[in-house]
């Protein structure tokens, strides 16, 4: 068996990495060791890494992990007896090995699913989707980036920007991601040259630019020496930037504070009927957006009812107010007929309510779209019944052009497995991205995706099994800018969809 890369190789997902001493197992900083209440309270930033094979993201983000003490001892046991077994020297430490958790991806040397991994500083509270970079992988970048409200993309400061980082920036600006950081990785193999990583860097922003990505940062780093990833580096004193660890630690996440108007959807009535609570009424959800208090008056949509907020309830007790990413139970000064799916807002909000649901779908099943097909659509918490109108336009994010598809019949769908010389697949398959129409049996709340990413987003959903087709976002994005030729027929069409039997 070969034995795995060592340090002077080029492989930095399997370069093994000489670490500082270790800490006392078990022994996190005083940052981490503080009481939960104190740590719940802790601004959170939602990242996403994405980079070409070999770039070094699962090397950097174990580097984080490490770094920030992070890491059960029992977790850097296991990382190093691995490291080991790969026929690494004595008191190296693999640090790709805490990212890349399933064994198949080990044994390739690359990541494919998306790996979740949390961490936290005296700062702020971090949750990291560790997303793969190939092309055949584009769902699940879609996946751990939709969340994010940061994206570090990553190149090799010896290849400079790629296709693929292009592919990556392209994805990261459609799923409109508030900041990106660009991190210049392995300069240690070039010498910690200032003149290449400004290249890279003018390079890489220029083409950000045209796709609308206005926050973006650079930073030289080498995350197998741990240079201006956690502390500054002695080899980069043209550079007088943040390291990654302190961009991430203040750049602004306004998004996640609550600053946009309230977006409540419901998931459950809350009903108890006990002794203690006969007549307890509450509406229990997760807030999307936005900050609700005691005394505001909401609206309950689809119906358009509305009242006063009494009383917000949580499990570590009542608040008087609430901001996004709280889970909560409102209770209202009138008994409403309110079911999961609804959703509310404040009273006098501009909402569109429609049945003509117009937006972007990455494809994630490898079934193709098919013109006319019965689906669910899944806003928030409410699920519908919907059909598939069209399929308008196709993105392809390597040249970030859009190929027009208006008039496409898709009701023919060839097999997305048939290889024969006839096989001419129209539509969206399997990773594709692309712009569709969507009639809904009954009116939804449909909030524009850059406006509201909570709200604004939907799932695809096979009736037949359950499975997820396409995840997407209402409203305008990238694609559109590209194509702006590409434009919606908004004109509800009822006769066709009762025609359909939906």
């Amino acid at each position: 068996m070969p034995t795995a890369p060592g340090p002077t190789q080029t492989n930095d997902e399997t370069r093994p990495v000489t670490t500082s001493p270790t800490p006392a197992p078990g022994t996190a900083p005083a940052a981490l060791s503080e009481g939960a209440a104190e740590h719940a309270s802790r601004e959170l930033l939602r990242l996403a890494t994405a980079g070409s094979v070999d770039d070094g993201k699962s090397t950097l983000i174990g580097r984080l992990l490490y770094d920030t003490k992070s890491v059960l001892a029992d977790q850097l046991s296991a990382v190093e007896r691995a490291t080991a077994a790969r026929g690494a020297a004595a008191g190296e430490v693999d640090l790709a090995l805490l990212t890349d958790g399933l064994r198949a991806e080990r044994e390739q040397g690359i990541t494919i699913d998306v790996a979740y991994r949390y961490f936290s500083t005296a700062r702020r509270a971090f949750v990291l989707a560790d997303t793969p970079g190939h092309v055949q992988y584009t769902r699940n970048m879609v996946t751990g980036a939709s969340t994010a409200q940061l994206a570090i993309v990553l190149v090799d400061a010896r290849k400079g920007v790629l296709e693929q980082t292009r592919r990556h920036a392209t994805v990261a600006a459609l799923l409109g991601v508030p900041h990106v950081l660009l991190a210049v990785n392995k300069m240690d193999l070039v010498d910690f040259d200032a003149a290449t990583f400004h290249a890279i860097a003018e390079d890489f922003a220029g083409y950000a630019a045209g796709l609308g990505l206005g926050d973006v940062l650079a930073v030289p780093v080498s995350a197998l020496t741990g240079d201006n990833v956690v502390e500054r580096s002695s080899r980069t004193p043209w550079y007088d930037g943040p390291t990654l660890l302190e961009h991430l630690e203040t750049v602004p996440v306004s998004d996640a504070r609550g600053e946009d108007d309230l977006r409540l959807p419901v998931q459950v009535v809350i009903r108890p009927r006990t002794a203690e609570h006969p007549d307890y009424r509450g509406y229990a959800g997760r807030i999307a957006s936005g900050t609700v208090r005691v005394g505001d008056a909401l609206t309950v949509l689809p119906s358009g009812k509305t009242s006063l907020v009494t009383g917000i309830d949580t499990f570590d007790g009542p608040l008087d107010e609430a901001t996004a990413g709280r889970s909560v139970t409102v209770r209202l000064a009138d008994e409403l007929d309110i079911s999961r799916g609804d959703v509310l807002v404040p009273t006098g909000a501009s909402v569109t309510l429609g049945q003509d649901l117009v937006g972007t779908v990455c494809w994630l099943s490898e079934r193709r779209s098919v013109l006319g097909a019965r689906l669910l659509v899944r806003v928030g918490t409410r699920t519908v019944r919907a059909l598939l109108r069209e399929v308008d336009a196709r993105l392809d994010v390597d040249t970030q052009t859009v190929e027009l598809l208006s008039g496409v019949d898709t009701l023919h769908q060839v097999d997305a497995t048939d290889t024969s010389s006839d096989a001419t697949p129209t539509g969206l398959g399997l990773n594709a991205i692309g712009r569709v129409r969507v009639r809904l049996a009954e009116p939804v709340l449909l909030d524009d995706y850059a406006e509201h990413r909570g709200t604004g987003a939907f799932l695809l959903v096979d009736p037949a099994d359950g499975s997820t087709l396409a995840a997407g976002m209402v409203g305008p994005t990238l694609l559109d800018r590209l194509a702006p030729e590409v434009v919606a027929d908004e004109t509800a069409d009822a006769d066709w969809l009762a025609g359909a039997g939906i």
